[in-house]
């Protein structure tokens, strides 16, 4: 059973839950609002930047509003926008002096030109959207710039190392910087972790400073307690500084050194002028002394001389020099250099002492003048004396030849191969660059020396007039001599190249008969006598007979050249009024035999046969040879008529004997043979062919003709003379 009041309670409940859904939808309504908005911006200085502000969501109606917050806090307003429809309607409220000004572009960005160390602020974006509630953001700025070049001020004093406590060292600078850079101490390239409390070791002071630009500069100055080993320590700084999106630059300042005052603790005292490893320097050299300690700054130094234990004052002064001009032998000796150093230990010696030598070397003398002159085959001894510091060494030399060690040179069976220039020379083994010379020359008086080019003898044993031949003398002495020719024609005596003392000279002649008995004789000549050479030629052949042999056998040859060419002229006439005329005599000679045959019309040559090498043409002595003629004459009436003619030749002397005719059957030759052919065809003969080519006679059939008699001749086979056929 229900409660009374059931119903009404029925009722009210759906109008809470009613309530409950419209709270609801305003709440979500009023989060629909949200902003887009960078929390940081970074930029550097000079450049523009933009900070954004995007609202989410759709909304048709909405204001955006820039405030700048300063550092007491307000917060100034700087643009504001006003949605109305698609379009934005932009308000600049307050610049702040701002050059140039801020601006909102047409998305409601606020936009700073050219950003400023003074733009670093929180810049609040705000949108009021009415029902849909209110939204607002902040952006951070900040401005980066880069500082100046590092600066560095060195303390220029000097600084003692003597000193407890830490000494100021350089104060370091970096300029218009943002953010504030920091500073740090490097000594060789190395980094100083030195602290900023204030110790004797060594810490640094930093001071910033904003200029009136709103940039920072930054001062760090350094302090150290030095060392002596700082004296030659390099010192600098370096400016680090930040840049956006994290990055981070490095200015380094010059480096520089420190001035330092140190005791001395070490002196070197040294000859500063080149000198020899012994320490020897050469008379007249110009000499330094030189003086160094090791304190700083530069002490002042005394140098002097050491004389019978007593110190001789040369020079003071702050560089430790002492310059001698063309140093002497006296002033040979001890020399000393003192440091002026009253902060030095007691302990440091600061004197040193070193020795001067000073070397030389006089003149050197010789026993003997500049010519020395002796007899050929004499001896000699030459002294070389000298002074010098330290002891010299003596060498004696002729053209660059040592010949020995010593002060003395020995000179003994003197020949003119001893002529010449002799040097002693002085030198100190411990000083190279110091020598000298001296010379002397000797000259060899003697009987000329006399040399004679020999004569080559001919290759076939024998010279013959009108041969040229060249002959040479030569000769040395002292004094010079003289050359002589037993002939004119003699060249003047050279001097020979290479050959000191020598001179030579030569005749140039044709060989006669009258040399060979005589010879050609050279003499050469001076005050201490003359020597003399003969050539000799042996035996000359006559130059006349053999000229006389070759002059007769080109006249037989040529006497035989003329009698061949006239043999040929007559044989190639073929009946010309030479050989018509002896036709014309009618029969031969009493005694010849004459033949003839009938036979064709045209004649047949004339020929002439000649006697082998085996001498069976021979006669006589063997010295001529035999030739057969074969001549043809046809008579009147008679178609052919042969004789045959014999001559003789001598081989000795090539001379030919007349011609004369054949008596009939040719009882005094060896052979005789002539043969025709008729009609230009040979004909065999009725005889018989014996060795060497002859024939031995017989009856011959028609067109043959022998004579007979001996053979013809046992040798080869009887040849014709050009142009002849046989």
């Amino acid at each position: 059973m229900e409660p009374p009041d059931a119903p009404a309670q029925t009722r009210g409940a759906p109008r809470l839950l009613l309530l409950a859904v419209l709270l609801a939808a305003h709440r979500d309504a009023q989060a629909e609002v949200r902003l887009s908005v960078p929390p940081l911006v970074e930029v550097m200085r000079g450049k523009s930047v933009i900070l954004n502000c995007t609202p989410t969501g759709a909304h048709d109606h909405y204001v955006l509003e820039w405030f700048l917050t300063d550092r007491s806090g307000a917060r100034p307003r700087l643009a504001s926008a006003e949605m109305q429809g698609s379009e934005l309607q932009v308000t600049m409220h307050d610049t702040r002096g701002r050059s140039p000004p801020y601006q909102l572009d047409s998305q409601g960005s606020l936009v700073l030109a050219e950003a400023q160390v003074g733009d670093e602020r929180d810049y609040v974006c705000v949108v009021r959207a009415g029902a849909a509630g209110t939204a607002e953001a902040t952006a951070r700025l900040n401005v980066f710039a880069k500082p100046e070049a590092t600066e560095v001020s060195p303390n220029k004093g000097t600084l003692s190392v003597m000193e407890d406590s830490a000494q100021e060292i350089a104060t370091c600078n970096s300029r218009n910087g943002n953010p504030v850079p920091k500073i740090t101490w490097y000594r060789n390239g190395q980094r100083l972790e030195v602290p900023v409390e204030m110790n004797p070791k060594g810490y640094m002071t930093s001071r910033t400073v904003r200029e009136a630009s709103g940039l920072l500069s930054l001062t760090s100055t350094l302090y150290l307690r030095l060392r002596k080993d700082d004296r030659d320590a390099s010192f600098h700084c370096a400016a680090h500084y930040s840049l956006p999106k994290g990055r981070h630059g490095r200015l380094d300042s010059p480096t520089f050194r420190l001035t330092l005052h140190y005791p001395t603790e070490h002196v070197q005292f040294w000859l500063g002028s080149p000198s020899t490893p012994a320490g020897w320097v050469r008379e007249g050299d110009t000499v330094q002394l030189l003086c160094r300690g090791d304190g700083s700054p530069s002490p002042e130094y005394t140098l002097f001389r050491l004389q019978d234990e007593q110190e001789e004052v040369l020079n003071a002064n702050f560089e430790g020099n002492l310059t001698l001009e063309g140093v002497t032998r006296g002033q040979s000796g001890t020399y000393g250099c003192r440091v002026e150093d009253y902060d030095a230990a007691d302990d440091v010696q600061l004197s040193k002492t070193l020795e001067l030598r000073v070397a030389y070397l006089d003149p050197l003398e010789l026993s003997e003048g500049k010519v020395l002159s002796l007899p050929l085959n004499s001896s000699a001894v030459v002294n070389c004396s000298v002074h010098g510091l330290p002891t010299p060494a003596l060498r004696w030399t002729k053209d660059s030849t040592p010949l020995g060690d010593g002060p003395m040179l020995s000179l003994s069976s003197i020949t003119f191969d001893s002529n010449g220039t002799y040097i002693c020379e002085a030198s100190l083994p411990t000083v190279p660059v110091l020598s000298r010379t001296q010379n002397f020359t000797l000259l060899v008086q003697g009987l000329p020396e006399l040399r004679a080019a020999e004569i080559e003898p001919k290759a076939d044993g024998s010279w013959r007039e009108g041969d040229e031949v060249t002959l040479i003398c030569s000769t040395r002495g002292h004094p010079e001599p003289k050359l002589s020719w037993s002939q004119l024609g003699g060249s003047p005596a050279e001097p020979i190249p290479g050959r000191q003392g020598w001179v030579s000279s030569s005749l140039t002649l044709k060989v006669t008969s009258a040399l060979s008995r005589d010879g050609i004789s050279c003499e050469a000549s001076n005050p201490h006598g003359n020597k003399r050479h003969v050539f000799h030629f042996g035996t000359v052949s006559p130059q006349t007979s053999q000229a006389g042999v070759a002059v007769m056998a080109v006249a037989v040859s040529v006497g035989l050249l003329l009698l061949v060419v006239a043999v040929f002229y007559c044989m190639r006439r073929k009946g010309g009024p030479g050989c018509r005329r002896r036709r014309e005599k009618g029969a031969p000679p009493p005694g010849e035999p004459e033949l003839s045959h009938s036979g064709s019309e045209r004649p047949e040559q004339t020929g002439l046969l000649m006697g082998g090498a085996s001498g069976g043409a021979r006669g006589g002595s063997g010295g001529f040879r035999d030739e057969v003629v074969l001549s043809q004459e046809p008579p009147r009436g008679c178609p052919w008529t042969w004789s045959c003619r014999h001559q003789r030749t001598s081989l000795a002397h090539a001379a030919t004997t007349p011609a004369f005719p054949l008596s009939s059957p040719c009882p005094a030759l060896p052979s005789c043979l002539c043969r025709q052919s008729r009609d230009s065809q040979r004909l065999p003969a009725s005889g018989r062919e014996e060795e060497g080519g002859g024939w031995v006679g017989g009856g011959l059939p028609s067109g043959n003709v022998t004579l007979p008699g001996p053979r013809i001749a046992p040798g080869p086979k009887p040849r014709a003379r050009p142009g002849t056929r046989l």
